[in-house]
């Protein structure tokens, strides 16, 4: 199951920065405006807040599982998860996560 995550992670970089990768292509590296795609409509908006509620959980219970069982590495998915995405930060923890349990 560990490199399922691991692949997983990966996949979660790749194909979200694809996207990122043509919108800036084309818009030049304006975060603001990417910011205001990303609330072109209601829909997307909801979905802004659906991940950005997700990653913030991620993030507690990363910071929480970290400081409890020591799992210091795994504060790497947390950076990941802001940076890239839910899609890359969750697999990634999982990862390191798996590699400490089994």
């Amino acid at each position: 199951m560990r490199w399922v995550f691991a692949a997983l992670a990966v996949w979660g970089t790749v194909h979200p920065m694809a996207y990122f990768i043509t919108w800036f292509r084309a818009n030049g590296f304006d975060l603001a405006g990417m910011v205001d795609a990303w609330h072109a409509n209601d829909a997307s908006s909801g979905l802004v807040w659906d991940l950005t509620v997700a990653a913030v959980a991620l993030t507690v219970w990363i910071l929480a599982e970290s400081r409890r069982f020591g799992l210091w590495r795994g504060l790497l998915a947390i950076p990941a998860t802001f940076c890239i995405g839910v899609s890359c930060g969750l697999p990634l923890y999982l990862f390191f996560r798996m590699g400490r349990t089994g």
